[in-house]
């Protein structure tokens, strides 16, 4: 479909789709206090899971969840934020896609939590 915008390509489209990840990231931590939360979190299982790593996979299976976690929560952020903007009023349907949301957050600590305990037992 044709909306006679001429999209960047090549390099230019790299360009803004950096500055587009960098608005978020900011925005992300300049209003979502979960994700400041999260980030601190990781300041401190990322450095942990190098020390306590024995090897590349568990490296990967330490970090991995840690880098979920600030992913699902970005993205539960922007369904937030998407939510919000159509309107303040209650409507099941838009509390229920909050909640799928957070779910999804909740879900991916827990893969987090199994991971650090089968790494750290094993």
């Amino acid at each position: 479909m044709r909306t006679g915008r001429v999209k960047p390509t090549g390099l230019m489209r790299l360009l803004n789709a950096f500055g587009n990840t960098w608005r978020g990231l900011v925005g992300a931590w300049r209003e979502e206090a979960a994700f400041r939360q999260e980030c601190a979190l990781a300041a401190v299982l990322v450095p942990l899971a190098f020390w306590l790593a024995d090897g590349p996979i568990e490296l990967a299976l330490l970090l991995g969840p840690v880098v979920v976690v600030l992913i699902v929560e970005l993205l539960n952020s922007a369904i937030e934020a998407a939510i919000d903007r159509i309107g303040e009023e209650r409507h099941a349907l838009s509390g229920l896609a909050k909640d799928l949301g957070s779910a999804a957050v909740f879900g991916s600590f827990v893969l987090l939590a199994l991971n650090w305990a089968a790494v750290l037992a094993g």
